[in-house]
Order: structure tokens, then C-alpha cells, then sequence
């Protein structure tokens, strides 16, 4: 089997779409520093704050993700990232603050009226029901389906041409994601790499415009990571903005356009990988103290 190695070197071979150069443009210049303005923010998020007794595990005061680019949120353990993700999908609330997106706010908006808008998330622990099967998973994360209310369901003229065409999705997204021989399996038979694919494939569903992605690689083989890597690039190469928590520096490096740091709940950095890479605020949060050399270099 090809080894991380290996695959890292694939990956860094793998020229630059289009669609990236552009993100890569659009963010040139953008100065790098925490809370910095974006010329074309999809998602803004204003003091947004969560404490869990005297603790602030999220203190954020100004962050902005720029439209159509991939943007990595790393930090320590512990650094708030997770917290952050489910403030501003609907899963937790603040204990102040304002965020929108594309233009609207988001304060007090439930999660599956996000993702019906067009913001969607995934998780660090998957969420697919085991006990159903993998193509019944795919078809739960469309949206609008006339089946659903219950007077609806008596008139199965009604919701079978919708039914049908969300089926057709369903087992478009399953090749794409190489996931088409495990349609008619449990879904609990995966395995957690595979877990993975079926909630980012699920995910598409919704037809989002905005992607976030919870450590996609925790857990990973090396074979599926590269497969994951491929996707995550087809997400901002189809239109969508991509934006993930990631401890893997590597695939950090490779695939984003933009990088923010988060450490004890606060902005400390932002950047292009590079920047953030010899960034000492950042190495400090990592190491404790200023190694003097850079975040990403190999050992």
C-alpha cells in the first residue's frame, strides 16, 4: 500500500484549478492578521462569545470566511474550534454575539434551516443512523421533501416524481464518493473512514453553497485521506466555500487558500499557510515556547 508519504507527495504534484488561483487572488491582499476584513466574506461573525461558568471557551470578536475559497481553522486542543463550529451552525448558543450568512443573519436560526439556506456541517464523531442503510442516509439529508408531511404521505402522487429524482441524486453523490457498492448496506457496516465520505456525500444533498467540516481526517487511513483531499478540492471547485477544523498540518498546508488560529478560545493568527506556518503566535501556542523554526516543517 502507497504510504502517507507517499500520498503527500501525490498531492503537492496536483496542480492548482482555476477556481483556486482565484480564491488565491481574491486573498492576496488581505493583510494577515486575526479579524481581518475579507473582499468577499460569505460567513461574519461579531463578538460571539461562550462561557461555560467563569471559563470563555469561545471569545471571537471579528471573523470573516471569504467566499469561494478553502479555509482551515486549526489550533491547540482545547482551543475553542469545535465550540465555534456549533455556535455558529445552531447546535449550541452563545452568550452574546451576532453572526450571518450571505447577508442574513443567523441568530436564533434552527441547524436544519441552515442547511436549508445553505449552510451545512459535519462532524468529528459521524452521525449516520447504522440501523439504516446507506442510500436511506443519503435520501434523509435532502431537504423540502414533500413526503414529510403527514397529509402528504396519504397522496403518494404528490411526493413520488420528488422522491424519485432525490433518489437519483442519492446514487450520483454515492459513485462520486465510491460509496455505490455499499448502497443497500447498513450504514453501521462502513468503516469510520468510509463514515466519513457518507457524511460529506450526504452533506451535498442539501445542495450547500457553504461547507463546514469537522476534522474530515480524525481517524482516517492514508488511502481514504487522499480520497477526502480530492473531494474537499471538489467542493471549492464546483462554487462551494469550504471551511474545516484540522489537526493534519500536512493536508492543512496542501489544500487551503486561507488559515485561521484559534488558541484558548481567541483569534491569535491569521494567513496563508505559509505565513501562518512561521508565524512565532503561533508556534508559541502550539509548543509552549518559540522553536525558531517552522509550524508545518517535517520533523
Amino acid at each position: 500500500m502507497t504510504d502517507e508519504a507517499d500520498l503527500t507527495e501525490v498531492q503537492e504534484a496536483q496542480p492548482l484549478s482555476q477556481t483556486a488561483l482565484a480564491a488565491r487572488a481574491a486573498l492576496s491582499e488581505v493583510a494577515p492578521v486575526p479579524g481581518v476584513a475579507k473582499p468577499d466574506p460569505i460567513l461574519i461573525a461579531d463578538s460571539i462569545r461562550r462561557n461555560f461558568g467563569g471559563i470563555a471557551a469561545v471569545d471571537v470578536d471579528h471573523l470573516e470566511v471569504q467566499r469561494g475559497s478553502i479555509t482551515a481553522l486549526i489550533g491547540p486542543n482545547g482551543a475553542g474550534k469545535t465550540t465555534f463550529f456549533n455556535l455558529v451552525t445552531g447546535f449550541d448558543k452563545p452568550s452574546e454575539g451576532e453572526w450571518s450568512f450571505d447577508g442574513r443573519s443567523m441568530h436564533g436560526v434552527s441547524p436544519h434551516k441552515m442547511a436549508a439556506l445553505g449552510m451545512v456541517r459535519t462532524f468529528q464523531l459521524t452521525k449516520s443512523l447504522t440501523k439504516l442503510s446507506v442510500i436511506e442516509n443519503m435520501k434523509l439529508g435532502a431537504t423540502d421533501q414533500r413526503g414529510e408531511r403527514w397529509w402528504n404521505g396519504l397522496l403518494p402522487w404528490i411526493w413520488r416524481k420528488q422522491e424519485a429524482e432525490i433518489e437519483e441524486r442519492s446514487d450520483e453523490l454515492l459513485g462520486r464518493f465510491k460509496l455505490d457498492h455499499m448502497r443497500d448496506e447498513y450504514a453501521g457496516s462502513l468503516s469510520g473512514g468510509q463514515r466519513k465520505l457518507l457524511e460529506m456525500a450526504r452533506a451535498l444533498m442539501t445542495n450547500p453553497s457553504l461547507v463546514m467540516l469537522d476534522e474530515p481526517m480524525a481517524g482516517v487511513n492514508p488511502a481514504l485521506k487522499q480520497s477526502l483531499n480530492r473531494h474537499v478540492r471538489g467542493l471549492r471547485d464546483e462554487g462551494m466555500t469550504v471551511l474545516f477544523v484540522e489537526h493534519d498540518m500536512d493536508m492543512v498546508h496542501d489544500i487551503s487558500d486561507w488559515v485561521i488560529v484559534m488558541a484558548e478560545g481567541r483569534l491569535i493568527a491569521e494567513g496563508t499557510p505559509d505565513q501562518i506556518s512561521s508565524n512565532p503566535d503561533v508556534i508559541d501556542a502550539y509548543l509552549g515556547s518559540h522553536q525558531g523554526q517552522s509550524l508545518l516543517e517535517d520533523e
